[in-house]
């Protein structure tokens, strides 16, 4: 197998990668320090990270690091991000493409893949409208309905996770937790369900160490500009009481840095996920060690309310929750524990590569 693995990372990091690869030269010297960092390890695939000479990964729609790759192989400095792409996996001799950002790219790109390629892999986990996969083998994740709906419309699909990062381990074993709740994640008009639970446990800012590290939607900030508050968004706005807590979002290390410190990690799903859970940050939460409180819902294997993971179904359950599992604190770790031992091992590197590999032999 000859591997390509194409990712994105979200627009706010962009300053961050820009300071992490400030003095990496080269293209190679960039995606490094973009792996080095973890920013979504749980998604990069075992080769990548053992940097395999069979495995290339690049986020495909970051401009500047892409266009030094295009430099470097003398394509002309009018190539499209779709010209450097395509460039890359035929370079690469890649008879396997995973793309992580399926919806990044035109339906076209994937008709003008290089003749190298034989098996074509999508990552899709978010719901969806007008959106094409027609020109994939396979589509994966770990959500059922999502894989039902894609089915529905004829895609083939198979069921996907990610993975524990081992880079976790020293972090997961930090005793000092001075934050007693922490929630990293995005705020926009699609987390409405989410919103209601922050802004009820945000009350516990008096009593309690509340970390809020939030990534606004651009609508949201521009609700909370000063244009934004002669313009009728008031309802994209944040209340009050998380504006008081919130702080920037927080990415790869410095997000394992802020779980390492936590005790109760909150989570919840976006409005449109229907019954099935098991986001990213589930993974993330468990692999750091802390108790993840999460809310009601069909979560993966391994992840049980009270054995694992703890559960609420209201606003004001995670408030009693929460503090029911602080003063427990027995209780809270032991659970935490487990749900680190458990994803460490069912959901280890090793399991997910070995689960992929089944996957494109199955195609």
């Amino acid at each position: 197998m000859r591997l390509f693995q194409n990712a994105r990372y979200y627009p706010s990091l962009r300053p961050k990668i820009l300071e992490l690869t400030r003095d990496c030269p080269t293209f190679a010297g960039k995606i490094s320090a973009f792996l080095n960092f973890r920013e979504s390890a749980a998604h990069i695939l075992l080769p990548v990270d053992q940097r395999a000479e069979w495995a290339f990964f690049t986020n495909g729609d970051d401009r500047d690091v892409q266009r030094v790759w295009a430099r470097e192989h003398g394509l002309k400095s009018s190539a499209s991000l779709d010209d450097i792409l395509r460039a890359q996996i035929e370079e690469h001799r890649a008879d396997v493409f995973y793309n992580l950002d399926a919806t990044g790219w035109e339906g076209g790109f994937m008709k003008r893949l290089p003749g190298c390629v034989k098996k074509t892999i999508a990552w899709h986990a978010a719901p969806f409208r007008n959106v094409s996969f027609s020109g994939y083998d396979l589509v994966v994740c770990n959500f059922p309905s999502i894989l039902a709906a894609l089915s529905a419309q004829g895609c083939r699909t198979e069921y996907f996770f990610p993975a524990y990062d081992p880079e976790f381990e020293p972090f997961a074993s930090r005793q000092d937790r001075p934050v007693d709740v922490l929630f990293v994640g995005g705020y926009s008009r699609h987390h409405r369900r989410r919103a209601a639970v922050l802004e009820a446990v945000a009350k516990l800012a008096g009593e309690y160490n509340v970390v809020y590290r939030l990534d606004r939607s651009r609508l949201c900030r521009l609700a909370e500009s000063p244009l934004g508050h002669v313009l009728p968004l008031a309802s994209h706005r944040r209340p009050p009481v998380i504006r008081a807590i919130a702080q920037e979002p927080i990415f790869g290390r410095d997000y394992y840095e802020a779980l390492s410190a936590a005790k109760i990690v909150l989570n919840g799903s976006i409005d449109m996920a229907g019954a099935d859970r098991g986001n990213m940050r589930c993974f993330e939460a468990l692999g750091g060690g802390a108790l993840l409180l999460s809310d009601d819902g069909n979560y993966p294997e391994g992840m049980r309310n009270g054995e694992t993971i703890a559960t609420y179904n209201s606003p004001e359950d995670a408030v009693r929750q929460i503090r029911t599992l602080l003063e427990a604190s027995q209780k809270r770790l032991d659970i935490a524990r487990a749900g680190h031992e458990m994803v460490s091992t069912r959901y280890s590197k090793e399991v997910q590569w070995r689960r992929f590999e089944a996957l494109v032999a199955s195609i």
